[in-house]
């Protein structure tokens, strides 16, 4: 699973990158970005077709859920039944999305039953990771027509590659920017075609560090969270 990640990249750098063509929101660096915080997401209008970046809170929530009691279980989407699940196949079909990352976190477990958290991403210097996710909209059924539109998304995982399977078993679905305008809907993509995208990322430009445990508790959201700890032990 994905269940802490990083978004440290600049509100413009991510427009410029993205292509996005809304008013630009403005967001502060997250580097233990939880479950249930809104992050930046980039969609596709409906209407115009361009690309936005919104804010979007991280869990999806089915339009047909009573609550949002579900949503801390929907942070990730397997690849492998995306298209599915009750909980997610709307959204595949129609509301899928761009979820931008520098690192995330996953936990490997010790023979002392300990774990030891690792960060992963790019090599220094290189753009963002674009997660492959889903989105919904949801509206509390007990606030009649005059309710609140929340918008929610979750993150699609997959098999490891060999990189980060020693970590664990499964990483976020990296969708290479050639990818962009089929997984948005952009251009026309079969079922298959889409499901052929959700695959172990290369390896190559990747790496994958050490951190301090501190990251485990999500009230901590400071840059030294980022350092390997096999750096500072030098």
């Amino acid at each position: 699973m994905c269940g802490r990640y990083s978004i440290t990249s600049a509100p413009e750098a991510i427009r410029r990158l993205f292509a996005t063509t809304n008013d630009l929101i403005n967001f502060a660096p997250r580097y233990n970005f939880p479950p249930t915080a809104q992050g930046p997401v980039v969609r596709r209008h409906p209407d115009t077709g361009k690309r936005t970046l919104d804010l979007l809170r991280w869990g999806l929530v089915p339009v047909w859920a009573k609550d949002m009691s579900g949503a801390a279980k929907c942070i990730n989407a397997r690849g492998e039944t995306v298209a599915t699940l009750a909980s997610f196949r709307s959204a595949f079909k129609k509301r899928r999305c761009l979820v931008p990352a520098d690192s995330y976190f996953e936990w490997k477990a010790l023979p002392d039953k300990s774990k030891q958290p690792y960060a992963i991403g790019y090599e220094e210097g290189a753009d963002p990771m674009a997660f492959a996710g889903l989105w919904e909209g949801w509206k509390d059924p007990a606030s009649g027509e005059g309710g609140e539109w929340i918008h929610t998304f979750s993150i699609i995982t997959t098999e490891a590659n060999p990189l980060t399977a020693p970590v664990h078993n499964r990483m976020p679905v990296i969708l290479a920017p050639d990818h962009w305008p089929a997984w948005l809907g952009e251009v026309e993509a079969s079922v298959e075609e889409l499901q052929a995208l959700l695959k172990p990322a290369p390896v190559e430009g990747m790496r994958v560090w050490p951190v301090d445990k501190r990251v485990g508790n999500v009230r901590n959201d400071d840059i030294e969270l980022l350092k390997s700890i096999t750096s500072q032990r030098k």
